[in-house]
């Protein structure tokens, strides 16, 4: 048998009004694996700002059996290492990054700018969408060298590395980009998120931020059995998330900060752990199901 987290009871608020979730070790049978329903919570864009790492900070805090996904790229990833040192139960992955989308918040490669050109716009930065970057005639070799270079400054910084994912899905969108990240995550032997099967249900991200609570027990409530997923994107609703205006062409969103405040509002609610109750949905992290399933498990999702 392996041993898997499961959500056992909510406790109520803290003195901080953060819900407060106990978990306890249960075990999973293999015959019972498919017909149980379990959901993977990611949190993505970690280490992008400080308001950020606060909405992190406060998460990971309520013991809620999370995957964060940090951005090595950005200098604010150092402050997410140090708090993520204090929850070592977290599983922690490498938002894998090739663009910067923030207008007047912009980010360049790790491994330098001078040694990956072809990724670069005139100052230095990464282009902010994936269209942007493609039109630019990436060269395949430096795609490589900067995702390994974002790799490594991961496995550098002292703290448990379980999987990839891919920030705006640049690295994963053309084939040649996505052979590279696959051929990287097996020689560093590294999950990839998206890859063990699951099914993703992300309706709060459109949802009006007074709305996500609710969009997400509707999501709760509709979940079937086998593994989900349910991408987030959290953070503080202040003046340093409030400066920035989205670039990206693919689903931006206005108001980001109060957006992402309402994420964090919805994941942290009582409302939200009560339906995780009722339903008792396991919530499983990206490094206990490779501890369950092995990175062997892993297939190209089918697009």
């Amino acid at each position: 048998m392996r041993l898997v987290r499961t959500v056992t009871m909510v406790c109520g608020l803290s003195l901080a009004g953060v819900v407060t979730f106990v978990s306890a070790q249960t075990s999973s049978p293999a015959a019972s694996k498919a017909a149980a329903v379990s959901l993977i919570i990611r949190t993505d864009d970690i280490g992008m700002s400080h308001s950020v790492n606060m909405a992190m900070q406060r998460l990971v805090s309520t013991g809620m059996p999370v995957s964060v996904s940090v951005l090595f790229v950005c200098p604010w990833y150092q402050e997410a290492v140090e708090i993520l040192k204090q929850h070592p139960n977290v599983s922690i992955g490498i938002h894998l990054a090739l663009n910067s989308e923030w207008k007047n918040y912009r980010w360049g490669p790790v491994a330098g700018s001078t040694a990956v050109p072809s990724l670069v716009d005139e100052n230095g930065f990464f282009f902010p969408s994936s269209e942007a970057l493609h039109q630019h005639s990436p060269q395949v070799a430096e795609v490589e060298k900067e995702l390994r270079a974002q790799i490594e400054r991961a496995l550098r910084s002292g703290i448990k590395i379980d999987y990839v994912d891919y920030h705006m899905g640049t690295v994963t969108r053309y084939p040649e980009f996505r052979e590279v990240t696959e051929r990287l995550a097996r020689e560093y032997g590294l999950g990839m998120s998206e890859y063990f099967g699951e099914t993703e249900d992300t309706p709060q991200y459109s949802a009006a931020p007074a709305a996500k609570g609710d969009s997400l027990a509707v999501m709760i409530n509709r979940l079937k059995p086998g593994l989900n997923l349910v991408v987030t994107h959290i953070g503080i609703d202040d003046a340093e998330l409030g400066a920035l205006l989205d670039m990206n062409t693919d689903e931006p969103l206005p108001e980001m900060s109060k957006n992402r405040q309402g994420e964090l509002n919805a994941l942290t609610s009582p409302r939200f752990g009560g339906a995780l109750k009722a339903r008792n949905i396991q919530l499983l992290t990206y490094r206990d199901v490779i501890a369950r399933d092995g990175l062997q498990s892993m297939r190209r999702p089918v697009d």
